[in-house]
């Protein structure tokens, strides 16, 4: 009998207890950290500002709220182009931007950002995550007293709005076209200017004729831009940024401040957002060119071959010569080349020839 009373008892009292833990919300833990984000992009601009926005919410998920990240557009604590060293200093415990705009500080950084005529999103993943691109980029880093991670990527960008037709290579000299990184030196090379402006500048520049031409991301993000209302040709292929990197940039001090737990969710949210911004802009983009295309009559123009052939060229050498600088970016660069030609003769059998058939069915 007692035996019996017992077990009935257990039975009572774990149904009180699920039901009980069925009706009580989730209990937020303290927070422990709070941190500041400041990012390149305008405060909720779609795509990579909202993506900095998904970073900072998981992070805050991910920990139960033992950590809350808020986050900064460009200009509201530092300018867009003063991100990093701003990070590196510790004004702020983090910064998500792209690579391409700390040239000034080291060459080898924009090749974790987009490398013209180099990796598509699928390929840099492959190299930074599984080919020794990760450890090269956190050695450069460490100099400046940072962590990296890959956190965002906009896929195959566009070639950029033009208020003249490109038809020779001839075309190009004297152009003064908003182009960051390697993408700027290579039309420099050809003859061209290019100009480093951050992204909410760039309408104001194309609509005073500070000016001809301007590279932002693709359709997604240039309609929201209003970028159709200033320029009259939309060019393609984005050969200066096959598969550009955004990244988060943590203040290393502030990381290893992080109890383990901590760091690792902090790092497993970069890799959710690389994964989710590349599938957002992989659904936006298509709608945003129907919209440019059939609402608001842009005229879309392909590179003519003659043009592709001579910046490709240009592009190796200058990913040559800036190879050339100091002995980490002749590393990082032939790591970069060795993983771009596997990937390059694999892509060829996989991607490149179902992509042709589709296109034939």
């Amino acid at each position: 009998m007692r035996r019996r009373n017992f077990l009935k008892g257990i039975g009572a009292s774990s149904l009180v207890v699920g039901v009980t833990a069925g009706q009580v919300e989730p209990v937020r833990a303290k927070t422990e950290y709070r941190w500041r984000m400041i990012t390149t992009w305008p405060r909720n601009f779609p795509g990579l500002g909202t993506g900095a926005n998904q970073l900072a919410s998981l992070i805050g998920e991910m920990s139960g709220g033992r950590m809350e990240v808020e986050v900064y557009g460009a200009d509201e604590l530092v300018p867009a182009f003063g991100v990093l060293d701003a990070v590196s200093h510790g004004t702020a415990e983090m910064g998500h931007g792209s690579a391409q705009y700390w040239k000034g500080r080291s060459q080898a950084a924009q090749f974790f950002s987009s490398v013209p005529f180099g990796m598509t999103a699928q390929e840099v993943n492959g190299w930074i995550y599984h080919g020794g691109g990760l450890e090269l980029w956190s050695e450069l880093y460490g100099k400046f007293g940072l962590v990296p991670a890959p956190a965002g990527n906009s896929g195959v960008q566009m070639g950029g709005w033009f208020n003249k037709e490109i038809e020779t290579v001839e075309d190009l000299k004297g152009l003064k076209m908003r182009i960051p990184g390697l993408g700027g030196e290579v039309l420099a090379r050809a003859g061209g200017i290019p100009v480093d402006l951050p992204g909410g500048d760039l309408f104001a520049a194309l609509e005073e004729g500070r000016i001809d031409a301007a590279e932002w991301v693709g359709p997604y993000n240039d309609l929201a831009f209003g970028l159709y209302k200033v320029a009259k040709y939309y060019y393609y292929p984005g050969w200066h940024e096959p598969g550009t990197v955004m990244e988060a940039i943590v203040n290393k001090r502030a990381y290893e401040s992080l109890p383990v737990d901590l760091q690792s969710i902090l790092m497993n949210a970069c890799k959710v957002v690389n994964q989710d911004m590349l599938a957002e802009y992989t659904a936006r983009n298509p709608a945003a060119m129907q919209t440019l295309m059939q609402k608001h009559g842009v005229e879309l123009r392909r590179f003519p071959v003659e043009v592709i052939d001579r910046l490709s060229s240009l592009a190796d050498e200058v990913t040559a010569e800036v190879a050339r600088k100091d002995e980490l970016t002749s590393r990082v660069h032939a790591s970069y080349k060795k993983f771009l030609a596997q990937s390059k003769e694999w892509s060829a059998l996989s991607d490149l020839t179902y992509l042709q058939a589709r296109a034939e069915v």
